[in-house]
């Protein structure tokens, strides 16, 4: 997974912050988090592009979430950004070598590839199963009073 998934997830945590009758630039994105704003903004048009995230154009336009925070998965977000292809290709390296013998001797599908495929569907179904407002619920808990009153600060500066 490359960190643009990252990078989406976190903004889509603070764009579920925002009013619905609001928006926040990009780059405003990229300063709370500290991450280039031209790499960003490629994650950020894949959520568009996607339907996680909508444009709203104008001087006080920006990026909202296009749909409640409730209603978008994690696995949304990896597969905007990352692609719906599987995480592992196998490449049937057990009919090379020494060792190799007439394909019709080989099982339809090696144990490799198919303990990474039950291990995949696991991890994609908690994808599916988890979204933005649990995340919201997480956070509220997890992030440290400090940063909680700092980040608050920040949205009060950016949204007025």
């Amino acid at each position: 997974m490359g960190e643009g998934v990252e990078w989406a997830i976190h903004c889509c945590t603070i764009l579920a912050l925002v009013p619905p009758e609001m928006a926040l630039p990009g780059g405003r994105l990229a300063e709370f988090h500290g991450v280039p704003a031209p790499y960003l903004a490629k994650t950020l048009q894949a959520l568009t592009r996607a339907r996680i995230t909508e444009s709203v154009p104008g001087r006080r336009g920006g990026l909202r979430l296009a749909r409640p925070a409730d209603a978008i998965t994690l696995l949304d977000i990896v597969s905007a950004v990352d692609g719906d292809a599987p995480a592992f290709t196998c490449t049937e390296i057990r009919r090379r070598g020494p060792a190799r013998v007439p394909a019709r001797q080989y099982t339809p599908r090696c144990a490799i590839a198919t303990a990474i495929g039950r291990a995949e569907a696991a991890w994609r179904a908690e994808l599916a199963a988890t979204t933005i407002g649990d995340l919201l619920v997480t956070l509220s808990v997890s992030v440290p009073p400090d940063a909680v009153a700092k980040g608050a600060a920040w949205f009060q500066e950016v949204l007025a």
